[in-house]
């Protein structure tokens, strides 16, 4: 058996909203289209196993807006945060700046964070999120992972090591229910990219 029991799968918002609100422009700016590209995402995710990752590829839409990014980004991680049957993880990858403002406000709004990557390559924590999970969200993501073992060594301070379990309960970074290793997400969707 694997240390990582996760279904990934990556999807693209751009195609989605080409397929499922037929327009020619990648622009998610209407409440409705936001709630019917997310249903389209869930939709896909019912297939998938009891833990998923999935990598929301925001990178060919060029215009989105709040109700969207509610839509899209907040509901879809507040779901899935608060779901008991299925763990999900996301990912949201090509939060460029047009993007980013409204992410951050509906994700604090309702005091929820998500992973983002802001740049190629570059990830960060978005969203509401204590100054002790963002560090210790930074040791994580700069090793990649960290082992039970390594986890007093690399946050030495109990605030750290609290931060990480809230963290691991907000499906921020994942832990092995094997191994116990704490995993980034981004380095779990690098083969998706």
């Amino acid at each position: 058996m694997t240390d990582l029991p996760l279904d990934p799968v990556a999807i693209d918002v751009g195609h989605l909203l080409h397929r499922t609100v037929t327009s020619l422009y990648a622009h998610l700016v209407t409440r409705p289209t936001g709630r019917a590209v997310r249903m389209a995402i869930e939709t896909q995710l019912e297939g998938m196993g009891d833990r998923s990752l999935s990598l929301i590829d925001l990178s060919e839409v060029s215009v989105l807006d709040f109700s969207c990014a509610d839509e899209v980004v907040a509901k879809l991680v507040g779901h899935y945060a608060a779901a008991e049957n299925k763990e999900a993880f996301f990912v949201f990858r090509g939060v460029h700046e047009p993007h980013r403002d409204q992410i951050e406000v509906v994700l604090e709004r309702q005091s929820l964070a998500a992973v983002g990557e802001t740049t190629p390559g570059r990830f960060e924590l978005l969203g509401a999120r204590s100054a002790e999970e963002d560090a210790a969200w930074r040791t994580v993501e700069t090793r990649g992972l960290l082992g039970r073992d390594d986890v007093e060594e690399a946050l030495a301070s109990p605030a750290l090591r609290d931060a990480l379990e809230r963290l691991v309960q907000r499906r921020l970074v994942y832990r092995s229910p094997i191994t116990g290793r704490v995993h980034a997400l981004s380095r779990l969707v690098a083969h998706l990219m």
